[in-house]
C-alpha cells in the first residue's frame, strides 16, 4: 500500500508541478549561467546500492570543487538557488526518484558514500528499506547550515548533526505506520509552504546533543 501510495503521489505531483519545474529552469538558466538545471550527485540506498539523487540546481557550476556541505551565507549558492533552498523547491525532483524506486517520500534521508562509510551499523538498519525524501531527521534539520557555522564544519556535521540525526530515524522507523508516515508529509509541506525553520513540526534540533552515535570508521 505504502509503494502505490508514494508512486500516485509522486506521479500526480509531477503532473501537477510541471508548469512550476518550468518556471524553475527557466529562472536557473537566466539567473544561474552555465551548467545544468538538475544537480545529481551519488547516494547510497537501499541495500547499499548506489544512486543518483536529483535537485534543483541551486549553486555555481563546480560548486562541489569546494566542499560538500553547504554553510549559511554560502557564496556559491545563487540568487535563485537561495529562494529555492529556502522553501525546499529544489527538492522536488526526487519525485522522480521516488517513480524510478530510488526513494520513498517517507525514509531517512540518503547520504554519500563517504559518510555511511562512518557509520556501518547504522546505516545497515535503515537501508534495508528505501531512503526517503523526509523524515523527523529531515524536519529537524531543516536548516542545518545555519548550525554549520563552526570552524570546521565537516568535523562538527560527523561529530553531532549526522549522529543526532541517525538517531532519530532509527527511532522513527521502529515505530513509523502509514499514518505517521501522513502526518510527517504534512508537516514537511507545512513547513516548505512557510519557509520558516520549524513549521508546524514537532521535531527541532536547536542544540543536537554532544555526541549520541559513535562513528565506526
Amino acid at each position: 500500500m505504502r509503494r502505490v501510495f508514494d508512486v500516485t503521489c509522486a506521479a500526480a505531483g509531477l503532473v501537477l508541478l510541471s508548469p512550476l519545474f518550468a518556471l524553475i529552469a527557466l529562472a536557473i538558466k537566466l539567473n544561474g549561467g552555465e551548467g545544468s538545471i538538475f544537480y545529481l550527485q551519488p547516494r547510497v540506498g537501499k541495500n547499499g546500492r548506489e544512486f543518483y539523487l536529483m535537485k534543483f540546481r541551486s549553486m555555481v557550476s563546480g560548486a562541489d570543487r569546494h566542499g560538500m556541505l553547504t554553510l549559511t551565507d554560502d557564496m556559491r549558492v545563487t540568487p535563485v538557488g537561495r529562494f529555492l533552498r529556502k522553501y525546499k523547491l529544489d527538492e522536488l525532483p526526487q519525485l522522480i526518484n521516488v517513480l524510478k524506486c530510488d526513494m520513498r517520500l517517507v525514509g531517512p534521508r540518503p547520504e554519500m558514500k563517504r559518510y555511511v562509510d562512518m557509520f556501518p551499523s547504522e546505516y545497515q538498519a535503515l537501508l534495508q528499506d528505501l531512503p526517503g525524501i523526509t523524515d523527523p531527521a529531515s524536519l529537524a534539520y531543516r536548516y542545518e547550515e545555519k548550525m554549520l557555522k563552526t570552524e570546521c564544519p565537516e568535523e562538527y556535521y560527523v561529530s553531532h548533526i549526522l549522529p543526532h540525526k541517525l538517531r532519530l530515524s532509527l527511532e522513527y522507523s521502529q515505530s513509523r505506520t502509514f499514518f505517521s508516515d501522513l502526518k510527517i508529509i504534512f508537516q514537511t509541506l507545512a513547513a516548505a509552504k512557510t519557509g520558516e525553520e520549524r513549521g508546524s513540526s514537532s521535531y527541532s534540533a536547536s542544540q543536537p546533543p554532544g555526541n549520541p552515535i559513535s562513528n565506526k570508521k
